[in-house]
């Protein structure tokens, strides 16, 4: 190891203690020619260095050392006369007896300490920049306590972390898809998974009956703040449960999470209303039940039960699916399913869906879903697809529905938009490493990209850009 301590770690207790630290300069001083000060900084935090004027006369290059340089300092551990409260390292200095500088930094196109001056799209273009900043190194950190804790949760009420491909079969969920030619089957395209919706469901089949993943998902859809073309997201599973058993295992995993991180008791069992009633009293599906609405640092949770089945895409005059098609109807929805004959009929039914609501802003969604491949199969004829049409894009799940497929249901939260709301920011982009613009452009390494002639003839693809 280059170095035996961390920037963060010293304190009185290591006292004379001989010591190797690396890392950025966050700033250097001089107090006249006989000493020099250092800040030196990690992501675990900023240690003080002083340099004495033997050392100063002997080494020439100190006088170049500037902010960001890269430095290997090697010294031993004294306590401060004076501690400066403002550092958890506060207490002590390292006396200088060897320094080393591993690499130098030319001048920042962005603040890296200090206050933030630069736009958006300059910090996305150096990003890797942006990212050493003080706040985004909490941002992440705290995000790492956030999915432990979620983690903890999960392992102690015996779910299963299952991954489920990223290349796969593309199905209608609503967004459009991002699409992957296959070289070895020309003519042939994967999908980017939206969610891992049929792999889950799948999982239940197989008796995998508590299963969860931290999941990539990618919607090729417009984005605003708390949007991202490519997002994780929280996905759970479970068989032989009810709605209020996935919605009592979120509370008390939150419940967990609060505690754990934000050391908040949060009161459960969250309010629940119906999207009836939601949309009646605060004409919104998602709405903020706070008493102080610009209060960052109250958390006020609402289920949204039993959203609408279906609803009409006015682009096309016909009803789809609310949620999703795999979504079950009410007891109620099922037994006047057969009745409807007009689009009114189908927007009048409801589903055992629901949506986790917080500070009126959408923080999950899920339901039960359909285990019987006969129900499945009349859900897709309203939608317009016929037995061979649905067969044809689901079979693989229809047939999998007559292998003794238990009922069960699930759901999903979106970890950046938790993670959002937690510490009261206005993006999701400030706990992703490396976000994309508001066009889906990823600035700092300037993707998307064209391809080479070569790349694309490799997968039978042909560019035809109306001029």
């Amino acid at each position: 190891m280059l170095r035996t301590h961390t920037c963060g770690q010293l304190r009185k207790e290591n006292d004379s203690q001989e010591v190797i630290l690396c890392g950025w300069v966050s700033s250097v001083r001089k107090a006249g020619k006989n000493i020099m000060f250092i800040d030196l900084r990690d992501r675990y935090g900023t240690t003080q260095v002083i340099i004495l004027k033997d050392l100063i006369e002997k080494l020439d290059f100190l006088d170049s050392i500037k902010q960001e340089y890269v430095l290997q300092i090697k010294g031993k551990v004294q306590v401060k006369p004076n501690p400066n409260p403002n550092l958890e390292t506060g207490e002590i200095e390292v006396l200088t007896e060897e320094i080393e500088v591993l690499n130098t930094c030319q001048e920042l196109p962005i603040e890296v300490t200090g206050n933030l001056l630069a736009t958006e799209e300059t910090r996305h273009k150096y990003r890797y920049l942006d990212l050493r900043r003080k706040e985004m190194v909490d941002n992440f950190i705290f995000k790492q306590k956030v999915i432990s804790s979620l983690r903890k949760f999960l392992d102690s009420q015996s779910f299963l972390d299952v991954d489920t491909p990223m290349l796969c079969r593309s199905t209608p969920e609503g967004a459009r898809d991002y699409i992957v030619p296959s070289r070895m089957n020309p003519g042939l395209f994967y999908s980017l998974p939206q969610s891992p919706q049929v792999y889950k469901q799948s999982l239940m089949v197989a008796g995998f009956d508590r299963y969860y993943q931290l999941a990539k998902c990618l919607r090729d859809e417009d984005l605003r703040g708390d949007r991202q073309p490519e997002f994780t997201q929280l996905d759970l599973e479970m068989s032989f449960i009810t709605k209020e058993d996935i919605q009592n295992i979120f509370e008390n995993m939150l419940k967990e999470v609060f505690k754990d991180v934000l050391n908040i008791d949060l009161k459960i069992p969250f309010p629940h209303i119906s999207y009836k009633e939601s949309m009646e009293k605060y004409n919104s599906d998602k709405p903020d039940v706070r008493k102080d609405k610009t209060n960052k640092d109250e958390f006020a949770f609402v289920w949204i039960d039993n959203f609408p089945l279906f609803e009409l895409n006015e682009n096309e005059n016909r009803v789809v699916s609310a949620h999703h098609p795999f979504t079950q109807a009410t007891d109620d929805s099922w037994n006047k399913l057969d009745s409807c004959k007009t689009k009114e009929d189908y927007l009048s039914l409801f589903s055992e869906s629901f949506d986790l609501v917080l500070n009126g802003v959408e923080l999950g969604s899920g339901g039960m879903r359909i285990h019987d491949s006969d129900k499945q199969k009349k859900i897709f004829n309203i939608l317009g697809l016929s037995d061979d049409e649905a067969r044809e894009k689901f079979g693989f799940l229809l047939d999998a529905f007559k292998y003794g497929t238990p009922p069960h249901g699930g759901f999903a939260i979106g970890i950046d938009r938790l993670l959002m709301l937690l510490k009261g920011k206005d993006s999701i982009k400030d706990f992703i490493a490396f976000p994309k613009t508001k066009s889906g452009i990823a600035l700092m390494e300037n993707a998307p990209n064209t391809i080479s002639d070569k790349q694309l003839k490799e997968v039978f693809i042909k560019v035809d850009l109306d001029k």
